[in-house]
């Protein structure tokens, strides 16, 4: 199989490939490549039984295939833990060690760090900004707390806006909207910091282009579009803490589960807090997660144990109606309205229900066909498929919960790559022009199928 080299932003070549022996085998000796705190290792693990496996074990695997090849991200260390737990594998690229840290530049809406990635402070500016300059087409929502503000221990509010031409009844938290819904949001897993970036873009480019545009202006004067631009503040705290360094941190600030404390000396990377899209009451406790509190996929204690998947549950009934039956062999009704994007990265993909098996959703053909038509909008490097056929199956998301507990389609798009300069959780800002350019046209495209997205 075709060797392709990855690479993560600030990453260098490894210097001395190793292979991981297997559990029976003598213990591994140290990698010996140039130093780093952060490893990707590549691992045979193909479709099926073997990526479960992986994954069910903890490790940080990342969007990313390559034949039957999966990637972990890790420490030096990893390298014993995949052997022991009878993976073979070896290592595929290293980020560099850290620089000196420098904190964030700025003020208010014009706060940033790595280069030019918007802090939490600068997207919550920006949208009071965007709905005072903007009152007839923007209004922020507030719907609910980040887990550390409930613990009055600092934290988020958790906020949405709504950008629409608007008229008596527009948005509202109603089911019953006169207008059709198009939802996206960004950065539930905190490190994917791409995805903020395209949230605040898509803000800007519906607010200022209507008016002027005629596409955005005929867009806004018959749908509601809400974003959420930052779906997991906690965890994007931790991220921006580390100002040009920014923090690999996935899952949600909630510390209280479990008997230890993460990171742990046997997994220097391990983490604490609480994967979101693990946790949401679909499918919890599936394939693809773990009770294990400091793994990256750590699906919390109970289905919807987090407020920050509770607020987006209540959000998502407060703006669709249920047009799905219970069973999950139960259509949608065709008569559906509204769209509903995450953003992740990296990998280049449009994904669809159902994510926590391969057996194909009731409303496989349209879904299917929505997300062959993003891809090709995306480019030839993009791919669609339920995660099953391109990664692996996982449990708890809020793919499987938007379409199963409401009907309405979900996709998940995986931005970016783990090839060349702007790849991996950190690309150099410059990249996000490159990556914009693809989701722009996508997001247009989203939105206009919102008013009828199963009827062709």
């Amino acid at each position: 199989m075709k060797q392709r080299r990855l690479s993560l932003a600030l990453a260098g070549a490894a210097s001395v490939v190793f292979l991981v022996g297997t559990s029976t085998a003598a213990p591994p000796q140290p990698v010996a490549v140039q130093e780093g705190p952060t490893y990707v290792y590549r691992v045979p693990a193909p479709l099926g039984e073997k990526a479960q496996d992986l994954l069910a074990r903890g490790f940080d695997v990342l969007e990313q295939r390559d034949g039957d090849d999966l990637f972990v991200l890790g420490s030096k260390t990893t390298h014993t833990r995949l052997a022991e737990a009878g993976f073979t594998g070896q290592v595929e690229s290293v980020m560099a060690p850290p620089s000196a840290e420098l904190k964030t530049r700025g003020y208010g809406i014009t706060e940033t760090y790595y280069g030019g990635y918007r802090t939490i402070r600068a997207h919550y500016a920006h949208l009071d900004q965007v709905a005072l300059r903007h009152a007839r087409l923007a209004t922020v929502v507030d719907y609910g707390d980040s887990w550390r503000k409930t613990q009055g221990a600092g934290g988020h509010d958790l906020k949405a806006i709504c950008i629409t031409r608007k008229g008596p009844g527009d948005c509202r938290l109603t089911p019953t909207a006169k207008k059709p819904r198009m939802f996206v949001s960004a950065q539930i897993h905190a490190r994917e910091i791409t995805t903020g970036d395209m949230a605040w873009r898509w803000i800007d480019h519906l607010t200022q282009g209507y008016g002027k545009d005629a596409e955005v202006t005929s867009l806004l004067d018959s749908t509601e579009v809400w974003v959420v631009p930052i779906a997991n503040p906690d965890g994007v705290r931790i991220v921006q803490s580390g100002g040009d360094s920014p923090k690999l941190q996935r899952k949600n600030g909630n510390y209280t589960n479990g008997p230890r404390e993460c990171p742990t000396t046997e997994d220097p990377n391990a983490q604490i807090g609480v994967d979101v899209n693990r946790n949401f009451d679909a499918q919890w406790g599936d394939n693809g997660t773990s009770a294990d509190p400091c793994h990256q996929v750590y699906r919390g204690p109970k289905a919807d144990s987090e407020v920050e998947t509770r607020a987006l549950e209540k959000l998502f009934r407060g703006l669709f109606p249920d047009t799905r039956g219970p069973g999950l062999t139960d259509p949608a009704d065709p008569k559906t309205r509204g769209m509903v994007i995450t953003m992740h990265s990296a990998l280049n993909v449009v994904l669809l229900p159902w994510g926590y098996t391969t057996t194909p959703s009731p409303d496989d053909g349209p879904l299917r066909a929505m997300a062959r038509d993003m891809a090709g909008l995306a480019g030839a490097d993009w791919r669609y498929g339920q995660p099953g056929e391109l990664l692996y199956t996982a449990g708890g998301s809020i793919d499987d919960w938007v379409y199963g507990e409401l009907g309405v389609p979900h996709y998940t798009w995986e931005i970016g790559n783990w090839q060349g300069d702007c790849a991996g959780f950190l690309p150099a800002y410059s990249c996000q022009d490159g990556h914009w350019a693809k989701v722009r046209p996508m997001l247009t495209y989203a939105t206009k199928k919102a008013a009828n997205p199963y009827g062709g």
